[in-house]
Formats: structure tokens, sequence, C-alpha cells
């Protein structure tokens, strides 16, 4: 079962693309409900807000010790959590994948927009389409992360160990290929029967 933390943002569209994909979902409120799951995901929106749900409902170390073993994918203000480094000292971040990142830095919502990028998983290429919705900036990646995709030089797929972090929210345009990709392929973590 792949959980979804359900604190705030688009939690509910990623819940339909691991459904597309046969998992069976949890929506996760509480720390004691990571014990129920194979994987989790973070998703994107306030990251202000969500890290401040995490810190009211004593979720940050259960998330630390929970990433040691289990694959998690954070996007857009899931990425910024999973991050060591943040340029906002409003957040605490759960220091998963060793990059720095900038909230916001593709600029406002009226600046949002839709592109193709090209993303290498499991030595094959993939194209899909990246919405960047407040996206964050990844402006520095340890030597232990991987670098899946650019956007105009700028990386916006990383990798480390099991977990997976994008600066966008494929779940708006339906792209199944990252959770397929961090939650099966990778990991065979078992789909519904």
């Amino acid at each position: 079962m792949i959980g979804v933390l359900a604190l705030q943002g688009d939690y509910s569209k990623h819940i339909e693309i691991l459904q597309m994909l046969n998992f069976k979902t949890m929506e996760i409120r509480y720390p004691k409900e990571l014990s129920l799951i194979e994987g989790l995901v973070i998703p994107g929106g306030e990251s202000t807000t969500i890290s401040d749900l995490m810190a009211r409902s004593n979720f940050h170390s259960p998330i630390k010790t929970f990433a040691k073993k289990k694959p998690i994918l954070g996007t857009c203000a899931g990425l910024i959590m999973m991050s060591k480094n943040l340029s906002d000292d409003r957040i605490k971040s759960l220091d998963i994948l060793d990059i720095s990142v900038d909230r916001n830095a593709y600029g406002r919502q009226i600046d949002s927009f839709i592109d193709q990028i090209e993303v290498s998983l499991n030595g094959k290429q993939n194209n899909v389409l990246a919405p960047f919705i407040r996206a964050p900036k990844i402006n520095k990646v340890g030597k232990n992360v991987k670098i899946l995709s650019y956007y105009k030089n700028e990386p916006v797929v990383v990798k480390q160990g099991h977990h997976l972090g994008l600066a966008f929210h494929p779940e708006l345009v339906n792209t199944t290929l990252f959770h397929k990709y961090i939650f099966s392929e990778q990991f065979e973590i078992s789909h519904a029967t």
C-alpha cells in the first residue's frame, strides 16, 4: 500500500495516479499510519503550511525513520520538504535529499507554465509534460544525488538512494511514470490484486 501525506495540497490527484497504476492507497494524516504503508508521496502545496502542520502532528522524526528503509516521492513542495538546505527558515525540512532548494524560484502563480522535459529512468529516455507551479529550484546537489532530468540546465528530477524528488507536478497531467518507477519498477512494491 502507498500512502499520500494528506495534510494540505494536491494529495487527491496523487491518489488518482496511484490508483491508475493499481496500487492500494491510503491518505496519511497521523504518524502512526506510516507503519501501514510501503511507500509515501509528499505532494505539492504550500510548503510553509505543510511544514507547520507536520510539526504540529510530530511528523518529522517518523518520516525520517520511515525514509531509511522505504521510498518517498516528493513533488514541488514535497521536494522542498525532502531537501537538506533551504533559503527559508520558516520551513523545517526532512533532510532526506542532499540538495539545496529555493522556494518559488520559477516565479509566482501567474508565472506557472507547462513544458516538455526529457527524463532518464532505467536507461530509457522519456519525454514528459512538466507543470511548474510556483516551482522550487534546485541550486545545489550533493555527491550522492543523481540528476535524472534538467530544464534549461537546471536539475528538476533528482534521485538519492530509494527517494525521488521532482520540482514540478506530474499528477496534474496524469503522468504515471514517476510513481510507477519509484514504487514498482525500482522497489517492486506489490500492486492491488
